[in-house]
């Protein structure tokens, strides 16, 4: 057996993707030629490079195992080889030797444990109490899988997943060029499937893109689903399926895309390093905007003309449709801005990045108002609570939500600008979060492969699913009793809470 180069790079390119470093991966795949190969990515299971890795080390174990006469090392007490002693042959003869003093250094324990009992000895403190097993959930916490129904028919990793605003429509976004739409009607457990392909003209005909669907939204009417994918089209369709419009003037993937609150205009932030208003009805671009020293990561509407932008050039920019300039720029941040979030008043700007902080920034001044820092590593996305002023829940407290790669989620008091809770069952990076239509509750979507759901007001865990893949992403449905969850194994999920709350 043996691995080509093409094969290598393909691997490393998917480990990217899968481990959340998306924009890393993009710059790779540009220029390593990824496109070109003949590789089915679809055919490439998840964690595939850590795997090939670890069989590799296998092999490498089973190799120090086996005496100089051809005979196999008792390899009771074997412990798996880092990959430093699988690239270094010293350092696989030394652990060798040190494995085989280990071993006889057992049989004389074992031994004298052995003549300990015949004389009748108490050996029980000498049990090894080092072992630490993974944090477990309280089984009572625990969905069933009768209240989950899980939903396959993508071939690649479900990157995006959100609901109908007005209806159960799930809408989920995948690394197979496609997109779809699962209709779930209240009495219905099983769902029916449109995809929505996504094809670029080649030669004169349509042919899939091949690309990753790496946004997607729903207007608030919930009449039309905009998507926006690595070939660097943004779609829109209908609720039955059909292609209404393509949007085309990014130069290279789109990566995140935003309906205005009326439904007329759209959002869109690319690799080109510019923002552009589309034209809904029209499918012209009303505006692009050039500000960006490099590629642009997220986008936000503030109010149905204004919005703010943030990229890995570690800028912040609210712009306006109509002016030739940013009305606002926030400088603050060491390294790339992963996500902006204004609250549901359009007053306050949350933004997070990979220099591990959390800022809140206002309109009102140049610096932040608060520089958040508790995670210890990557914060990749932050959510508001739909409470607070400007919302259906006034008297309640305003929150904020970051997930973040130290595998924690942190809920924040933003007014006094103190971190409240501090959610830590996960075991993996958390790349979603996403808070109930009331406020109540907070979904939490972690590599792990569990989604859990924490109330807001104590921290506690009240539910856990474990799925089958590493979650990217989690969304509840409007009436607050459904959450989507969408998963790095091709699976989208949907949580039936009604009977569980």
């Amino acid at each position: 057996m043996s691995i080509s180069s093409d094969e290598v790079n393909f691997l490393v390119y998917r480990y990217l993707q899968e481990s959340g470093f998306t924009h890393s991966a993009f710059t790779f795949g540009i220029e390593s030629h990824i496109s070109q190969s003949n590789i089915n990515g679809a055919l490439v299971p998840p964690a595939a490079l850590i795997s090939i890795i670890q069989k590799g080390l296998q092999y490498v174990e089973a190799e120090i195992s086996i005496n100089e006469d051809g005979t196999i090392l008792d390899n009771r007490g074997i412990e798996a080889l880092s990959l430093i002693d699988a690239v270094m042959p010293d350092v696989v003869q030394s652990r060798s030797q040190a494995l085989r003093e280990k071993i006889a250094a057992e049989k004389v324990a074992n031994a004298a444990k052995a003549e300990a009992q015949i004389n009748g000895e108490d050996t029980t403190n000498n049990v090894d109490t080092n072992h630490v097993d993974a944090m477990e959930v309280d089984g009572t916490m625990e969905i069933p899988p009768s209240k989950a129904t899980v939903l396959r028919g993508h071939e690649s990793e479900v990157f995006i997943c959100a609901w109908n605003p007005t209806s159960d429509m799930l809408a989920s976004g995948s690394g197979d060029s496609t997109a779809r739409i699962w209709n779930l009607t209240a009495n219905n457990n099983s769902a029916n499937q449109l995809v929505l392909r996504h094809c670029i003209r080649e030669g004169g005909q349509e042919v899939p893109s091949n690309k990753d669907v790496t946004s997607l939204d729903w207007n608030s009417e919930g009449t039309l689903l905009a998507t926006g994918s690595y070939d660097g089209f943004a779609r829109i369709w209908s609720t039955d399926g059909r292609l209404v419009t393509t949007l085309g003037q990014h130069k290279g993937p789109i990566f995140a895309l935003k309906w205005n609150k009326k439904g007329n205009y759209l959002l869109s932030a690319g690799v080109d390093k510019t923002t552009i208003i589309w034209d809904a009805h029209s499918g012209e671009a009303k505006q692009q905007f050039p500000f960006h020293s490099a590629p642009a990561l997220d986008v936000d509407w503030q109010s149905n003309t204004s919005f703010a932008s943030c990229s890995t050039d570690m800028c912040i920019h609210v712009c306006k449709l109509g002016m030739d300039k940013p009305i606002k720029t926030f400088q603050g941040h060491s390294n790339e801005v992963n996500a902006i979030k204004w609250d549901p008043s359009g007053t306050l700007l949350a933004s997070c990045s990979d220099d591990m902080t959390l800022k809140i920034w206002s309109m009102k001044q140049e610096s932040c108002v608060h520089d958040l820092q508790a995670h210890t590593k990557e914060i990749y996305t932050i959510k508001w609570s739909p409470t607070g002023p400007g919302t259906n829940n006034p008297n309640a407290q305003l929150m904020l939500a970051s997930a973040s790669f130290d595998s924690t989620v942190r809920l924040w008091d933003v007014e006094r600008g103190v971190c409240i809770h501090t959610l830590t069952k996960h075991q993996e990076p958390v790349y979603s979060v996403a808070f109930s239509p009331d406020g109540k509750y907070l979904a939490s979507g972690s590599f792990d492969k569990c989604v859990h759901i924490w109330n807001t007001q104590s921290g506690q865990l009240v539910h856990s699913y474990r799925g089958t893949g590493g979650i990217f992403e989690v969304c509840w449905n409007s009436t607050g009793d459904r959450v989507g969850a969408s998963a790095s194994d091709g699976s989208v999920c949907v949580l039936d809470l009604r009977a569980l709350k």
